[in-house]
């Protein structure tokens, strides 16, 4: 990564701190007030031993000395603890704000960009990458503010006292942060490189898992096996490479902060000895000044250490904000426009497009031109062969892919519609079911008011009361991730119901019966076709024995309609749709 890069991205990490400003603030202060309190501790110590053993003094004398001294123990302590409670809040928060801004940014994206990346890589970005800055806003920014202030203030008590001694330490401080800083260029590339390396592990590890039967029917197994055997190795070297700089930076780090205070500790030596007199302002050199500085020198040094310590978060922050710097500004030229017209008709919904183009994120066009008319309350289902442009034209319905040419829902062009505001009015059902709920019943609400009837009616006409008993706890049976627990045809039929539970006013299924086994096809289609009566229905759908009954049918192939009507007057025409009932029979035959 060169060096403009990174600095853009730790502007871009700084950017960040105004989500969290107050509880920053609060660290930083608390730090200070700490090192304000080591030095008061270091007085108190060297003011002791200076009334002990130079001045001969009683015990009894120095009790409020004492007492302090133990005040300033448990300060410190308490110090400590408030700072690193509200380094962590702090981290909190920024990490919130952050997750917010991805899963709003994937929300406007849509689901139409986002498809044919791997999950692992989302989920690397948003829990792997996001997590690592935490110790970069909790510990390492707080510390850049207390690495200066500390030092001064230490220097502010010292030079008073002895020149030499605060001069050596401010001339040997600066070392510290330049060598740690060539250190930490390399384990910031190295970490950059490693977050890349993980994204890719994650995301080819989850597709191997989703797709474990595939690779077992086709003995690929142990070939995948060691594929991820030896990801794994190039990972775990990464990451060596990474903690090899990080145990350079604090070698560095140690290695200078030992050699001041050598110094420093060999300038009192001489000078007790009475071989310098330098740095005393001629007053001599006793004992309180001596310890006193002793003591906070290693004091001096311990903000650049921890500085050191922190630095390698800062080589992590700076490796995970490089990938979530591109995307989030990583915007396809045409994305689809969420519009900011609300959607206010109560009217049934039509749909009207006349020379439709619809286009993927990056401007390609994906099928058209398309000219159609949806007629309100009508059932149309939407045939045609694999990439004939069925799941775009349903895409575009759905807000997610762009479009050229006109798309008008009830009279309003659906790009200037909020997109928010018009999922409100239609009801979608796909190939994979969804259960993002706890249990059957929520993911059936979904957040609608609870009608005892309907509800009751859905069960039965979905089949739900079918496999209900079966379930140890009925509807409040808790489901696991992905609806775990539940077979396809199970989940698909609560997915179902939740859709007709919606009162949608357009309804978008995208083969709802796809990959589920006769009896789950059977409910499914059966309580889709009685309430596709009752709104504006558009289906895909490769089942054309179960279309006599509906409306209209419209054949697509290669990105155009070439055929609509009915089943009967699309029975006697010749051309695709014959050749599609054709196949169908020969793949039930």
């Amino acid at each position: 990564m060169n060096k403009s890069r990174q600095q853009h991205l730790t502007r871009w990490l700084r950017q960040q701190r105004s989500h969290a400003g107050r509880w920053l603030r609060l660290t930083t202060l608390l730090g200070f007030a700490s090192a304000l309190v080591i030095i008061a501790q270091a007085w108190l110590m060297t003011s002791l031993l200076q009334a002990l053993i130079i001045e001969q003094q009683s015990r009894d004398t120095l009790l409020t000395h004492f007492m302090l001294l133990l005040l300033c123990f448990v300060l410190r302590a308490a110090l400590n603890y408030a700072r690193e409670h509200a380094g962590f809040r702090a981290g909190q928060a920024i990490r919130q704000a952050l997750r917010k801004q991805i899963i709003d940014r994937l929300a406007v994206l849509g689901p139409a960009w986002i498809q044919g990346k791997p999950a692992g890589s989302w989920a690397t970005l948003l829990l792997e990458q996001i997590e690592d800055m935490q110790d970069y806003y909790a510990r390492y920014l707080p510390q850049m503010t207390l690495a200066v202030l500390i030092p001064f203030c230490i220097l502010f008590t010292l030079f008073p006292l002895n020149w030499t001694a605060g001069l050596i330490l401010f001339v040997t401080a600066p070392l510290i942060p330049l060598f740690m800083a060539l250190v930490g260029m390399g384990a910031a590339d190295a970490n950059r490189r490693n977050f890349s390396a993980l994204a890719r592990l994650s995301g080819d590890f989850l597709d191997r898992l989703r797709g474990r039967e595939t690779l077992r029917l086709f003995h690929r197994g142990e070939a995948e096996k060691e594929a991820i055997a030896a990801s794994t190795t190039d990972f775990r070297q990464r990451t060596m490479e990474v903690l090899r700089l990080a145990f350079l930076s604090s070698a560095v780090l140690e290695f200078f902060a030992s050699l001041a205070i050598a110094v420093v500790a060999v300038y009192f030596g001489f000078s007790y000895l009475g071989e310098l007199h330098l740095g005393d302002y001629g007053h001599g050199v006793t004992l309180f000044t001596g310890f006193l500085v002793l003591i906070l020198a290693p004091e001096f040094f311990q903000p650049l250490r921890d500085l050191g310590t922190f630095y390698h978060a800062k080589a992590q922050a700076v490796g995970g904000a490089d990938a979530l710097e591109k995307f989030m500004h990583e915007t396809p030229d045409n994305v689809a426009n969420q519009g900011e017209t609300p959607f206010a008709s109560n009217d049934s919904i039509e749909v009207r497009a006349e020379n439709l183009l619809i286009c993927a994120p990056n401007g390609k066009t994906l099928c058209g031109p398309l000219t159609f008319h949806l007629p309100a309350n009508q059932r149309v289902a939407l045939v045609g062969q694999s990439g004939a442009g069925k799941s775009a034209l349903m895409n575009a319905l759905l807000g997610f892919l762009p479009y050229q040419g006109s798309l008008r829902v009830n009279g309003m062009e659906l790009r200037d519609i909020i997109r928010d505001n018009w999922h409100q009015h239609l009801a979608w059902v796909g190939q994979n079911p969804h259960l993002p709920a706890s249990t059957i019943r929520d993911n059936i609400l979904m957040n609608e008011s609870y009608s005892e009837s309907r509800f009751t009616e859905l069960l039965k006409t979905c089949g739900i009361n079918e496999f209900l008993p079966r379930l140890p706890q009925g509807l409040k049976t808790i489901l696991g991730d992905g609806g775990t627990g539940l077979s396809v045809g199970q989940a698909q039929r609560i997915a179902v119901a939740r859709a007709l539970y919606k009162p949608a006013r357009l309804l978008l299924l995208d083969e709802p019966a796809a990959s589920l086994d006769a009896l789950s096809e059977s409910l499914v289609m059966q309580a889709l076709n009685q309430a596709a009566r009752q709104q504006t229905t558009l289906m895909i759908t490769h089942q054309l024995d179960n279309l006599k009954e509906w409306d209209a049918i419209w054949v697509m192939q290669n990105g155009q309609l070439i055929q609509q009507g009915n089943w009967h007057q699309l029975s006697e025409q010749s051309g695709a749709f014959k050749q599609m009932m054709k196949h169908r029979q020969q793949e039930i035959s």
